[in-house]
Formats: structure tokens, sequence, C-alpha cells
């Protein structure tokens, strides 16, 4: 069976950090390109990060870029998403995802999704 769990998230204060973690099934993780995107209420899903197979290769969404850093450990099979400087307008549920390429940024041409976990950052 097919899974991403994530884990990580929670309230934390304007400025904060967080470390967002994803455990992948092998057979997903050693295949496909991890990301992060992010659903705020009454927002459309948006691409927040993605790493390459071999971790060698990264991309962010403008709004995160110099705050955010994606990784994956291979071994562990886990994707992670350290969070800093964070800000009220992070607030969303965070979803972990598998897919092809780390240049994609459209949600709907992901293969597979985690559950979600959520983050709060407050003023």
């Amino acid at each position: 069976q097919v899974q991403l769990v994530e884990s990580g998230g929670g309230l934390v204060q304007t400025g904060g950090s967080l470390r967002l973690s994803c455990a992948a099934s092998e057979r997903i993780f050693s295949n496909y390109v991890m990301a992060w995107f992010r659903q705020a209420p009454g927002k459309e899903r948006e691409f927040v990060a993605a790493v390459s197979r071999t971790g060698g290769f990264t991309n962010y969404a403008d709004s995160v870029k110099g705050r955010f850093f994606i990784s994956r450990d291979n071994a562990k099979t886990t994707v992670y998403l350290q969070m800093n400087s964070l800000k009220p307008e992070d607030t969303a549920v965070y979803y972990c995802a598998a897919g092809g390429r780390v240049t994609i940024t459209t949600p709907r041409l992901y293969d597979y999704w985690g559950q979600g976990t959520q983050v709060t950052v407050s003023s």
C-alpha cells in the first residue's frame, strides 16, 4: 500500500521554526521526486518545495525562498521541510506529495499524497 505520513506540525509564534517530516513507503521514495504543498482555509493548494530523487536539486516557491529548506534522507525514506522565520501567512495544512519532476508545481500532476499536518503561526 502506498503511504505518505506527515508529522511535525503545530502552533508556533511569528519568527519561530518548525521541522516537518514525511515518512514514505520505500517503493515511493526510491522512484519519485518528493514535494511539500500547503493549503490555507479558503485557498487553493499551493506548491512549497520539491527535491529530486538524489537530493541534488531543489525547487522553492518564491514566498518561502531563503526561509524554508527541503531535504531527504533516502536511507530513512523520509523527506523534511525545515521552516524558519515563520509568518502568520504560512499558516496552512502542509501536505507531502510524490511526483515525477522537481520543476512541477501543479498539485494535480503529483501521484501520491499524505493526509496533511496543520501548521499555525500566531502573530
